[in-house]
């Protein structure tokens, strides 16, 4: 089994969505494949990109463990993004983020 990842988000507007991942993830993407795409390395070799799809935009939700969870939400604050909702599963926490077309990114921990 693989642990290889590469998790794709359909938005509506290209610019708007990458200046919102490029706060959410800290920084600027990994690459750009081509001009309604921007891909960002969250692990080795694992990846998500944004991909400009109208259509689909808003759809998407994905949830990406990390270690220190409180450390990673504290620093996305710090770049101005508050999580839209916080939930507890016993000693699993998740906290999750909503992009400008509604598209959920979570982190858990």
């Amino acid at each position: 089994m693989s642990t290889d990842l590469f998790a794709g988000i359909p938005v509506r507007e290209y610019a708007v969505a990458r200046a919102w991942y490029e706060r959410l993830f800290g920084g600027e993407p990994a690459f750009l494949p081509n001009d309604i795409e921007a891909v960002w390395e969250v692990g080795a070799h694992q990846y998500v990109y944004i991909v400009v799809r109208p259509a689909a935009a808003g759809h998407a939700a994905h949830l990406l463990y990390v270690p220190d969870l409180d450390a990673r939400i504290a620093a996305i604050a710090e770049r101005g993004i508050e999580p839209a909702a916080r939930e507890e599963y016993g000693e699993a926490r998740e906290v999750v983020f909503r992009d400008p077309d509604g598209n959920e990114f979570g982190f858990g921990g």
